[in-house]
């Protein structure tokens, strides 16, 4: 195997020697082009190529809506959520608390009608998310075509249930991950599984992974658009306009989410004034988790610092207009040192966003990596263990 770095295709973006990316001017020249493909591994690239094509094709975001922010901002909106059923499930935690799985078995599966080998994906969603996000219906809209089953870990607190223990989650805490990886490999001993995880969801998925290395029931993992160094991403949403536009939205969500199950905890927390992400996880995530300090929970929260103890392929996929994961934080080179990863970089999309064509109503371009990757995984098995 031939483990030195590569970068394919790739257009006009280049790495500096700090392993900076940098974003270009928008000309009519490169408001579109191909994503960059970097890995360090030469056989995990042309499996990429080969079994996922939409990687090799340009990616022409949405002309009226190109930029970062709008990408962000208008993908609830615009695009649909499809009609999902699930079936809810709550399982208890190892302190005594209860988790919220909602499933998509799929009985309905042309291609795996046998539903202890019908393969699964277990969804992660972002920061506030749950299985009702659009982007998480679209997941398991692609995955329900190719005859997969599909579980949404909703976090504690976050999705209706009740907190029965004075404890809820972020993205260093890996316990509740760890424990429905477990459930599920026991539940469906013969299906594969694998995992996808999207902004927060992607984090604590890189984190779990980081911490199992190889001794995880999981086949394979995608991760979307992951803040990899949390202090750069909380610089970044401290910028005044991305505070405007998302950091004070999403911190109202999360006091909310607290003040909701405020009497279930024994501790008292001084976040009612917190403005930004940063002080939310100050006065109340570092103290739920027992950190001396936020910088100490972001330095843990960090996937980046993981990275080359992850043990299985993992595709991840990041827009280099991210407000929430800055360009320069997205930790290149030693991506480039762990033959299972590959990063996969548009010029555009922002977070969570990736739209295209006129009316982007339908699936995304991270739809369709999704689609992709998942049936490569699935259907070429063989190929990917041996990567």
């Amino acid at each position: 195997m031939n483990t030195s770095a590569l970068i394919i295709t790739i257009q006009e973006h280049t790495i500096d020697t700090n392993s900076r990316l940098t974003t270009p001017n928008l000309t009519a020249e490169n408001t579109t082009s191909k994503p960059q493909l970097i890995t360090g591994n030469e056989n995990f690239c042309q499996f990429l190529q080969d079994q996922c094509p939409v990687l090799t094709e340009i990616y022409y975001p949405t002309v009226w809506c190109w930029e970062g922010h709008l990408q962000t901002l208008l993908r609830p909106f615009i695009t649909s959520k499809p009609n999902v059923q699930y079936r809810n499930e709550l399982i208890t935690a190892t302190d005594g608390g209860q988790i919220s799985l909602d499933w998509f078995d799929n009985h309905n599966s042309i291609q795996y009608p046998d539903s202890s080998t019908r393969p699964t994906i277990l969804l992660l969603p972002g920061l506030t998310g749950t299985s009702k996000e659009s982007y998480i219906l679209h997941m398991i809209q692609q995955s329900k075509a190719l005859g997969y089953r599909c579980v949404v870990f909703n976090y504690r607190g976050i999705a209706g249930e009740n907190l029965l223990t004075p404890r809820t989650y972020c993205a260093a805490n890996t316990e509740d991950l760890e424990t429905i990886i477990d459930y599920i490999h026991k539940l469906y001993a013969s299906a594969a599984l694998m995992a996808a995880g999207v902004s927060m969801g992607g984090m604590l998925l890189l984190n779990y992974l980081g911490k199992t290395g190889k001794k995880t029931p999981l086949k394979a993992a995608a991760v979307f658009s992951a803040g990899w160094n949390a202090f750069e991403s909380a610089d970044s949403l401290e910028k005044p306009v991305n505070w405007l536009l998302f950091n004070y939205y999403l911190t109202s969500c999360l006091k909310s989410s607290v003040t909701r199950h405020r009497q279930v905890f024994d501790k008292l927390f001084n976040m009612n004034l917190a403005k930004t992400i940063r002080e939310f996880d100050k006065q109340f995530t570092t103290v739920m988790f027992g950190y001396p300090s936020v910088e100490a929970y972001y330095e843990d929260a960090s996937p980046c610092h993981k990275l080359k103890k992850i043990g299985i392929p993992v595709l991840c996929l990041n827009s280099l207009d991210d407000a929430f994961s800055p360009n320069h934080a997205i930790p290149v080179e030693i991506a480039k040192q762990n033959t299972n990863i590959a990063l996969i970089l548009t010029s555009y999309g922002g977070h969570i966003g990736f739209l295209e064509g006129l009316w982007p109503r339908k699936c995304t371009y991270m739809d369709r990596i999704f689609k992709q990757f998942v049936q490569a995984v699935f259907e070429h098995g063989r190929k990917i263990v041996t990567l």
